[in-house]
């Protein structure tokens, strides 16, 4: 029974999420084109707004812990635990007045609605996973902007979604270029919780009924670190959430 439940509640939900991104890709294209980026960036709290509270139609639920007040006048590097594509939505809704931008993978950039325009003109670090020298300039180029404009970045040190909501090993690199690039990053880890369970075989089916959880750590001043022992010290806080 559970599992025709979860056939239906995820068509309800597909069509709306697939109706979201194509109306808010023409809003986002005027929006960009006669206001300019500021005006834009509005636009694309209010379609992530809609993608995370349309959640609520699968039966699922979602929530947002900040353990620590974070600073609004101060860029931060976001580094998250990652297991599915719904990461991302959460992650730009509730830490909206820290504008993250992402660290996202090329392909991304071409053939989605609303999603892929966003990151093409949102100055997000677009990289080729089989060209390294390539991808390093992309994430300094997002470290540069960030700083210069008091925006932030979020990167999934994993590379990859955990298929099994696993924590995997981070990668240092990115982390290590970002904050070559912005010395004055305040680091903060993002634990992510329910993300894999609500899409374990992709879009669809969704699981529905699940919880989704996320929860912004103690933050982490990288001075005098080396970004081995950041991305450890984050790693090591989301461990204790994600499998606690």
């Amino acid at each position: 029974m559970k599992i025709v439940i979860d056939y239906i509640l995820s068509v309800i939900y597909l069509l709306y999420f697939g109706l979201i991104l194509v109306i808010f890709h023409g809003i986002q294209w005027v929006t960009f084109t006669l206001f300019g980026s500021k005006a834009h960036q509005q636009i694309v709290h209010a379609l992530n707004f809609c993608l995370v509270y349309g959640w609520y139609l699968t039966g699922s639920s979602v929530t947002a812990r900040k353990n620590v007040e974070l600073p609004t006048d101060r860029s931060i590097l976001f580094i998250a635990n990652h297991q599915s594509m719904f990461d991302i939505p959460g992650i730009i809704w509730f830490w909206r007045e820290h504008i993250p931008k992402f660290v996202a993978k090329k392909e991304l950039a071409k053939g989605i609605p609303s999603i892929s325009y966003n990151l093409r003109v949102a100055n997000a670090a677009l990289i080729d996973r089989k060209d390294g020298k390539a991808a390093v300039l992309e994430i300094a180029k997002l470290g540069k902007h960030i700083c210069e404009n008091t925006y932030s970045a979020a990167i999934f040190p994993e590379g990859t979604r955990s298929r099994t909501g696993k924590v995997k090993e981070f990668n240092v690199g990115g982390v290590a270029t970002l904050l070559k690039r912005c010395p004055n990053l305040l680091v903060v880890p993002l634990a992510i919780e329910g993300t894999q369970k609500f899409n374990p075989k992709g879009l669809f089916p969704l699981r529905s009924f699940s919880n989704l959880k996320f929860t912004s750590l103690t933050p982490i001043e990288p001075e005098g670190k080396k970004a081995e022992e950041v991305v450890a010290e984050a790693r090591n806080q989301i461990l204790q959430i994600v499998e606690g």
